[in-house]
């Protein structure tokens, strides 16, 4: 079904994070951001003795750790390697960072390091846990012809929660694109048997724009001509080997937080902020694509349009906010009455639009029908109030001269079943 509503899937039961830290107040002051901003639980703990005891009950609960480097009984930074010997991503907290610390740092392979006593910074850190946190659902590719390459971006994608994929070459990396086609980011060396990672380039950007799937290519330092190829192949990024893990780091970062906004921009334009459902324009240029495969004969379809019953009563009664809810319950149901294969989004107001694809004509009233019963199922009430929600339905299976004629005559006949009663379905 073509709806706008969030639909991640869980790689880990709990979002919570060990905040190992001795000053109550910054522990504390984490937490809060961790806890407003990204909706992360956390267990804080003001000692290494602490760290160890918390880690005793149950480490598989915690998806990344803080760390203060400088701890009462852990003044050398102990706390790190007790962290890490139980697989948990680290991000270190520090007084101040010198460049002998900073490489000790990472060459522990720690996710970031930040710098204490700067409000800024705490943001910075809880913005990072929440990067690890969403990156459980973001896949990154990784084709190289090197198995011990491979290995190593994988173990170094890892450590920041991404979800990897891995392919020895182009070819490869197609199929596997094919099977997974939500992949966010594909890094790729150059030279590869078969297909090399320039032909690569070019074969995913037939297919994916820019905006849709992120590549970067791992150009050779010592050719400088190449990295300009890579883009003009259509790269979104690129990094010269060898490199350091804290750079692959941050362009990995960069490229798939850009996936993130376009994500988050597509969605805001096409997605209903009450209902979650397809907001009008974009419905209406689904259902134009579907009409138009309609009228070419590759399948069948009837579009509904869908009608609160005695809506403005309830804002009247109960008010705006009771309102918003009752539509938002409807739009649940609406949405779960529905097949996989058809749209639903918000028309205007109280009204939705509904596209089906259908094998037969009788198909279209048996699912509509369907979906004014399970309205009419939702227990809604305020302060104890119930409040009965039906909808009237009005639809169309004949394709007339355009899109707009045939919501027309289901808009019509919306109004034949208000007038016979409402809560019922009526075809135009």
């Amino acid at each position: 079904m073509i709806q706008m509503m969030n639909d991640a899937t869980s790689v880990s039961a709990t979002g919570t994070v060990l905040v190992v830290e001795d000053s109550r107040s910054l522990r504390g002051l984490l937490s809060a951001y961790l806890d407003d901003a990204h909706g992360l639980r956390t267990v804080e703990a003001g000692s290494l003795a602490e760290a160890e005891a918390a880690l005793a009950l149950d480490p598989t609960r915690f998806f990344a750790a803080v760390l203060d480097l400088n701890l009462p009984d852990a003044p050398e930074g102990e706390v790190v390697d007790l962290v890490q010997r139980h697989g948990i991503p680290v991000v270190v907290l520090t007084g101040s960072l010198d460049p002998l610390l900073r490489e000790t740092m990472l060459s522990k392979q720690v996710v970031d390091y930040f710098v204490k006593h700067k409000r800024n910074e705490i943001e910075q850190v809880a913005h990072t846990l929440g990067r690890l946190w969403h990156n459980r659902q973001v896949k990154v590719m990784v084709v190289d012809d090197s198995p011990s390459f491979r290995a190593y971006l994988q173990r170094l994608l890892e450590s920041y929660r991404y979800r990897t994929l891995t392919a020895n070459n182009g070819r490869e990396a197609l199929k596997r694109l094919a099977e997974h086609p939500e992949t966010s980011l594909v890094i790729t060396d150059v030279n590869m048997p078969e297909m090399n990672g320039l032909e690569l380039i070019e074969a995913i950007r037939q297919q994916y724009r820019r905006e849709d799937l992120a590549v970067i290519g791992m150009s050779d330092a010592s050719k400088p001509g190449l990295s300009a190829r890579l883009l003009k192949a259509g790269a979104n990024d690129f990094i010269a080997k060898p490199f350091q893990a804290e750079e692959f780091f941050c362009r990995v970062t960069q490229n798939t937080n850009m996936m993130e906004y376009v994500r988050r921009l597509r969605e805001a334009a096409t997605r209903d902020v009450l209902t979650g459902l397809a907001n009008r324009r974009h419905a209406l240029e689904v259902c134009e694509k579907l009409y138009a495969n309609a009228r070419r004969g590759h399948f069948q379809i009837a579009l509904g349009m869908i009608d609160v019953d005695h809506f403005k009563q309830v804002n009247d009664r109960f008010g705006h906010l009771v309102g918003d809810d009752a539509l938002k319950r409807i739009a649940v149901a609406l949405s779960q009455s529905l097949r996989a294969s058809d749209l639903v989004g918000r028309y205007g107001g109280e009204e939705f639009i509904c596209l089906l694809v259908i094998k037969q004509d009788d198909d279209a009233e048996l699912v509509l029908e369907r979906v004014r019963a399970a309205v009419a199922q939702v227990d809604f009430e305020d302060g104890g109030t119930p409040i009965p929600l039906t909808v009237s339905i009005g639809f169309a299976t004949e394709l007339e001269t355009s899109l707009l004629q045939m919501i027309g005559r289901a808009d019509g006949a919306v109004y034949r079943a208000k007038a016979e009663g409402r809560n019922r379905v009526v075809r135009g």
